[in-house]
């Protein structure tokens, strides 16, 4: 095989088509491996509809699963846990490849390296063209970090790793501690029931998932939430005697500007909002600078994750995926020639991912 089939997207929203680019042999610290499975995150839709700018032409999708079948001749043998890797094994890794030397990879900021090479988010460079989830092939680049997979965790568990999960246990990070602390999750796509889970799985005493759509509030029952509630009937739950002093965290995993302003008013003290979804151009919302400092409030934002957060991502689903669906998440897996249908199904808000399998 000289080719790998590849979904190129050229900038024109809601088109896509297929071509077949050319296998690179890998160099230096480069890895490739073959495409096993991509799911569609939310970004993508948003590259995909015209809501987001990405560079053009490009090959979309980040959440990866792939298996390794050539290396550089300096490419790392071992993921970040230390496990060696060789050919044949399957592995994930990071949406950002980082220099580690840069301003920002020295402030524990490498998500942002100002030598950045992300994946499903590049234009197509000569050599380098194989940079996305939907394609039979990905090309990984120097400072690429990456994690092998369990044997037993299924693509539909692992897929979304790379960026859902992993950005989760950066919010949770940002937002510690989490053990016997009262979180509140705004919105119940895939970061937020894996924010459900991921709280309980760290002894978070109550969870409450606020989501307007009814069928997705009482998915986040399956994920650990302990209460749901739609944004209008956020105020009753708060007003609750155990709730009397607040939220110790809010997660704000929507991206939408009435969310914040519904729920950022019940913060505690000394309370932490952690803003996840606004990760397209929105309205400005008004905030009470005043209020942010009597009440010693803390509003952080996350954006991606470093390292670490993939490993965690990696050995929460390894340990817990069994007991939440995760694996029910994906709602069905298309071939890749049938990439426009899984963009199509992808828009249904019933589907809180879609898969694409290349091979």
């Amino acid at each position: 095989m000289s080719t790998s089939m590849s979904a190129i997207f050229e900038g024109i929203p809601g088109e896509i088509a297929l071509r077949p680019i050319p296998i690179p042999v890998p160099r230096g610290a480069e890895i490739l491996v073959r495409v096993l499975g991509c799911t569609l995150c939310g970004s993508d839709l948003h590259s995909f509809d015209g809501r987001r700018a990405v560079p053009v032409p490009t090959i979309l999708g980040h959440e990866i699963v792939g298996k390794i079948v050539a290396r550089g001749e300096s490419s790392p043998d071992k993921d970040l846990a230390g496990n060696s890797l060789q050919i044949g094994d399957r592995v994930t890794w990071a949406i950002v490849a980082a220099c580690g030397q840069c301003f920002y990879c020295q402030r524990d900021l490498p998500q942002k390296c100002l030598q950045s090479f992300k994946y499903g988010h590049e234009s197509l460079r000569p050599g380098r063209e194989l940079s996305g989830g939907l394609a039979g092939h990905c090309l990984l680049a120097p400072g690429t970090s990456l994690v092998k997979l369990p044997a037993e965790l299924p693509l539909s568990v692992a897929c979304p790793a790379s960026c859902a999960t992993a950005t989760i246990a950066a919010a949770l990070e940002a937002a510690e501690p989490v053990i016997h602390r009262n979180i509140c999750v705004l919105g119940a796509g895939m970061l937020g029931l894996t924010a459900c889970a991921m709280a309980r799985h760290r002894d978070a005493t109550r969870v409450v998932c606020v989501e307007p759509n009814p069928g997705r509030r009482e998915l986040s029952l399956s994920f650990g939430a302990t209460d749901v509630c739609s944004p209008s009937e956020l105020g009753v739950i708060a007003g609750a005697e155990s709730l009397r002093h607040g939220f110790d965290a809010v997660l704000e995993l929507s991206g939408h500007p009435t969310a914040f302003a519904t729920a950022w008013p019940h913060l505690r003290l000394g309370g932490t909002l952690v803003l996840v979804g606004s990760v397209f151009p929105a309205d400005p919302v008004p905030i009470a600078l005043e209020q942010v400092v009597r009440r010693h409030l803390t509003i952080r934002g996350i954006h991606n994750y470093a390292p670490r957060h993939l490993l965690e991502a990696v050995t929460f689903l390894s340990d817990c995926h069994q007991n939440y669906p995760f694996a029910d998440l994906v709602g069905d897996w298309l071939p890749l020639d049938a990439v426009a249908a899984a963009f199509a199904a992808a828009q249904d808000p019933a589907a809180i991912r879609i898969g694409v399998c290349p091979g």
